[in-house]
């Protein structure tokens, strides 16, 4: 039975950060679906761990724009029409174009498209005109014919609901239940033993997510140490920094990690950092998963005022809000966790509690509407 329910997940990125894919994929897995996902392979790769489903990673010509994504939908489409599928999952606008041309030629195959943001508003169509026009008649081409659609917060979904007029679901990007176990302590990570730790970390860690401040923000604060998780467009650009203020005791950078050593290097933190700005529709509804592996790992959070995040902070009570961001701003909320330890330790508990509410174990019931078990 199950070779005769199969999904394909396809998505643009390399398939090794990406654990909203990764859920979505076992998920499918437990309703009794054969699972292939489908991504692409590029130079600086890692190879990926072993993983209950199949995976396919494209060898691409061109790493970034037009032509990238036109070889992308291109490669992704052949491989679609050639490759039995019942169901085809898209992620994001940007592998939309290829599932919905290969689903014309599968008519027992159902297209499901799961948004992971607000495309057309993000920081890098701001601005390009043009190719923001593109995605948008690509969007606006499609998404009226699509009858399963999802994103990942309330606001998000508010937003294609007027615009389309469509039924769009909500599945949150939350993170499994976690526990703390066969942990490898700070000096096995690197990191120093008897310093306040301020962590940020992510796949996107990327112009206006507000890494930049969090750098500088560290010559103002004392008996603490940065120390970033992750990887993205600012990266060099946040070392240099580092180079120029002197913060190389301050200031560490671990790069992208599998996601438990990553939960690893937040366990270990005392504060955990979210600072998108509200540049732009996309990080202004906002609700990045770093907000609950915090929780999960169970560390407060400081973060912008954004309103999906701020709503998850006062309904918990489980961290900090900036009004307005910048160094000095940062600065004097991380010294007052610092310096208010019974303000901490009471946010910590209160995550401890919010995790037994804000998992993906009670999230993903919601999938169960979307995509009903099909027996093994």
């Amino acid at each position: 039975m199950a070779k005769l329910n199969r999904a394909i997940v396809s998505v643009t990125n390399d398939l090794y950060t990406d654990n909203r894919v990764d859920k979505i994929c076992l998920f499918l897995e437990k309703q009794g679906y054969t699972v292939l996902l489908v991504g692409r392979k590029r130079k600086n790769s890692i190879p990926l761990p072993t993983r209950s489903y199949h995976t396919k990673r494209m060898k691409l010509m061109y790493d970034k724009g037009a032509l990238f994504y036109a070889e992308y939908n291109f490669r992704l489409f052949l491989y679609l029409l050639f490759h039995r599928a019942t169901i085809l999952v898209a992620n994001d606008l940007d592998s939309l174009l290829a599932n919905y041309a290969a689903s014309k030629f599968k008519p027992n195959a159902r297209l499901v498209y799961d948004s992971h943001e607000y495309f057309t508003e993000v920081p890098e169509l701001i601005g390009r005109p043009k190719v923001q026009k593109i995605w948008e008649g690509i969007e606006g081409w499609i998404f009226p014919k699509l009858q399963a659609v999802y994103t990942v917060n309330e606001s998000i979904a508010k937003l294609y609901r007027d615009k389309y007029k469509k039924d769009v679901a909500v599945v949150r990007n939350i993170s499994p239940s976690w526990q703390p176990i066969s942990m490898l302590s700070k000096v096995d990570l690197g990191i120093p033993e008897n310093q306040f730790i301020i962590i940020l970390q992510g796949a996107g860690i990327n112009i206006d997510r507000g890494a930049e401040e969090a750098v500088e923000a560290m010559k103002l604060i004392e008996n603490a140490c940065l120390i970033i998780v992750g990887d993205g467009d600012v990266i060099e650009d946040l070392k240099q920094t580092v180079i120029n203020y002197d913060l190389s005791n301050k200031v560490l950078f671990f790069g992208k990690r599998p996601y438990s050593e990553m939960m690893n290097f937040t366990y270990l933190s005392e504060v955990g950092l979210t600072l998108d700005k509200p540049t732009n529709m996309n990080y202004q509804y906002s609700l990045p998963n770093k907000v609950f592996d915090y929780i999960h790992a169970g560390i407060p959070i400081i973060s912008t005022d954004l309103i999906e995040i701020s709503t998850i902070i006062h309904k918990h009570s489980v961290g900090l809000i900036i009004d307005q961001l910048s160094p000095e701003n940062l600065a004097e909320k991380i010294s007052f966790l610092q310096q208010n330890p019974s303000v901490l330790k009471e946010m910590k508990s209160n995550c401890q509690a919010a995790s037994l509410v804000e998992n993906w174990e009670h999230e993903s019931h919601i999938l169960e509407q979307i995509y009903p078990s099909v027996g093994k």
